[in-house]
């Protein structure tokens, strides 16, 4: 289109294109806040209002076609209206959310879609309750706001995920053959019955979070490759005009995603989209994910996008139910600021890789964008809410169906802070960021936060600390200016041997934080497993052997330091039992320790973390002279464990090692960093 062109006779062509997936008719949503039979007049008007910002400066994504998905998960509408969640427009005047996000510049909104999310007695497990009547009442709002549906089937009664894929409670005694057939029946119903109600259908992802080539409670790739089959099958008849969609995650996992494809197509699966998840925070760069994405677009002529992402906006919490992402996470290495500025940047940039640095990418999804909190009184207030309408991640009620993690652990939003409305339900200029992105916004820049510094030395190293930090501007630009630290005596944490600091400082009237690493001399080879294998490391393997249901390797999933680290995981019970072991050649005689971090967690209670076996140890001429324990503890803080008073004598044969055991299913962490210094 003409850039000359209006914005709003682009925006009445793009309600003119709509069409769904045998629609007949539009039928009017079910709201309290607003009348959407008059959406089409009113939303062109005051669209153009929602495409300005005064403090967002957000550089136009070159090259974005019309017809690119900017999506919005959210999932969660119904369930947080009925806790008495209210949403407001930019005026501050209630209004119905899909009209907000559809003038914000959302086209697509995607719903998960559970089987059957209640127990025996009709109480929801929570995470919306997100059956198909859900699917359904979300489906009717959003076509009558000019927006598509991006239906995400799971294929399980509740959150499906790498680390589960639970069986519907339906499909629980049945065979392969059965379940297929099962799920041919349930898609195709699912689909007419959207279809009748009226609901425009963009694309149909079959699965969620695949990883792995699990669905279902189907664990191999070919049974996989064939539900996914009998579900395409279904949408070809129904909604023929539909995209369908595979989805998997951890793009950062070396030749994941090579492997999936390969396998996708020797089994002849009928998709027409390879869909990934994107956490920064988790999952690599934005070059390796385009560098994955683009080796399946270009070898398997497939369509890509992202299926899932967000970012936080602030660290704070809203809801008294701990965040994800939250000042106490652990999580200190971000690539932009938890701000306003911050998430807006952050959608920018994957849009404009999508874009622009892949072949055949056509969208984005942003992940639970309008779950906020049901209220700023009290947690026990909140309680009933979550209990009731299932507006927190789980219920008690899910105890039937996930006993270890959502039976455990139910209870609120984890992901409030990476909404973008506030918690009394207005929404965030960041919101504005799918409109902006296609003409940019322009303002004064201000510095929006400081990044962090990370730096290591050695005891024997002379050093000082950084005497510039890197402001981070609203427009995501970069420049480094003066900081002042806090008193810190160098010298004597070198005195002190290997250890971990952290030292506040003040740069452009804002706080900075350096995150100093001092190391001794290490006689460890790889020690941080960043040559990217294993070797001079020695792997024992006492349980289950190497498997999809059980990893022990090298990978770039979770490191300490640098871009390595070992990283362990059991499905099931009774199967993590290894020692990780190096020997070592030393000519000087003298008194050693030997550390190692580690970081992790688990689906078991506090009794179950109790039987765990893990410790480091140090053995000479085969015999262990020294052992002290290690734990995991949760994901991001890591634990350092230390073997002190090791006497070692020249010519001896001289190994350390870790010992791993653990009787749990779901226990995971990583090693890193692990080092031998000679003492004094």
């Amino acid at each position: 289109m003409k850039k000359s062109w209006s914005r709003a006779v682009v925006y009445l062509l793009s309600i003119l294109a709509l069409s769904s997936c045998g629609q007949t008719g539009v039928s009017s949503p079910t709201s309290t806040s607003s009348d959407a039979s008059s959406s089409v007049s009113s939303s062109v008007s005051s669209r153009n209002d929602a495409k300005l910002a005064s403090t967002l400066y957000v550089n136009k994504v070159e090259n974005m076609p019309d017809d690119f998905i900017l999506g919005m998960d959210a999932s969660s509408v119904i369930a947080e209206e009925e806790s008495g969640v209210k949403y407001y427009d930019y005026d501050g005047k209630e209004a119905d959310v899909f009209k907000v996000l559809s003038e914000s510049g959302v086209n697509t909104i995607r719903v998960r879609i559970w089987n059957n999310p209640y127990n025996s007695a009709g109480k929801g497990y929570g995470g919306g309750n997100n059956d198909l009547a859900k699917a359904i009442a979300i489906g009717k709002r959003a076509t009558a706001y000019q927006m598509k549906l991006l239906l995400d089937f799971h294929y399980s009664d509740f959150w499906a995920d790498p680390s589960k894929q639970q069986c519907p409670k339906a499909w629980a005694a049945m065979d392969y053959t059965e379940k297929s057939e099962a799920l041919y029946a349930y898609t195709k119903d699912c689909l007419t019955q959207l279809v009748n109600a009226g609901v425009a259908i963009r694309m149909v992802q079959l699965g969620n979070e695949t990883t792995g080539g699990k669905m279902a409670g189907e664990t191999r790739f070919s049974f996989y490759a064939g539900l996914v089959n009998s579900g395409a099958k279904a949408v070809r008849e129904v909604c023929p005009d539909a995209l369908i969609a595979v989805h998997f995650t951890n793009p950062e996992k070396t030749g994941n995603y090579a492997d999936y494809a390969a396998k996708l197509a020797t089994y002849n699966v009928d998709y027409d989209v390879f869909g990934s998840s994107y956490y920064p925070y988790w999952h690599g760069t934005l070059e390796n994910l385009s560098s994955v994405l683009n080796a399946i677009a270009t070898t398997y002529k497939k369509k890509v996008m992202i299926l899932e992402t967000s970012y936080a906006y602030t660290t704070e919490d809203t809801d008294f139910w701990s965040n994800t992402i939250g000042a106490t996470s652990g999580y200190d290495k971000k690539d932009y600021p938890f701000t306003i500025a911050g998430q807006t940047n952050s959608v920018r940039e994957i849009t404009n890789c999508v874009v622009n640095s892949m072949s055949n990418g056509i969208g984005i999804c942003y992940w639970e964008g309008t779950w906020i909190s049901v209220g700023q009184n009290s947690l026990d207030e909140n309680k009933v809410k979550w209990e009731k309408y299932g507006s927190g991640w789980a219920a008690s009620y899910a105890s039937e169906y996930d006993a270890k993690d959502a039976g455990q652990y139910y209870g609120g939003c984890a992901v409030d802070n990476q909404a973008f409305f506030d918690a009394k339900g207005k929404p965030l200029e960041s919101l504005k960021v799918f409109n902006l992105m296609r003409y940019g916004n322009v303002v004064d820049k201000y510095i929006d936060g400081i990044e962090d510094v990370s730096i290591s030395h050695y005891t024997y190293e002379t050093f000082s600390l950084p005497e510039s930090v890197n402001v981070i501007y609203n427009d995501n630009s970069k420049a480094a200016i003066p900081v002042t630290w806090e008193s810190f005596d160098i010298e004597a944490a070198k005195a002190k041997g290997n250890g971990k600091y952290d030292i506040a400082g003040t740069a452009g009237g804002q706080a900075v934080v350096c995150h100093l690493t001092i190391l001794e001399k290490n006689f460890l080879s790889n020690y941080g497993f960043e040559d990217g294998v294993l070797t001079p490391w020695t792997l024992t393997l006492n349980g289950a052997s190497a498997s999809d249901n059980y990893i022990a390797k090298v990978t770039k999933e979770n490191p300490q330091t640098g871009s390595y680290n070992f990283n362990f995981w059991a499905k099931d019970a009774d199967t993590m039992n290894f020692d990780l072991e190096q020997a070592v050649s030393l000519s000087a005689s003298g008194t050693y320790k030997f550390q190692a971090s580690t970081m992790g967690g688990g689906n078991g209670t506090d009794a179950d973390t109790a039987k765990e076996n893990f410790y480091l140890y140090v053995k000479i001429n085969g015999t262990e002279v020294g052992r002290t324990s290690t734990k995991v503890t949760s994901y991001g803080t890591w634990y350092d464990a230390i073997v002190k008073d090791i006497a070692y004598k020249a010519g001896d044969t001289l190994s350390v090692g870790l010992h791993i055991e653990s009787p749990q299913a779901g226990i995971w962490g990583s090693i890193d960093d692990c080092m031998l210094n000679i003492v004094g």
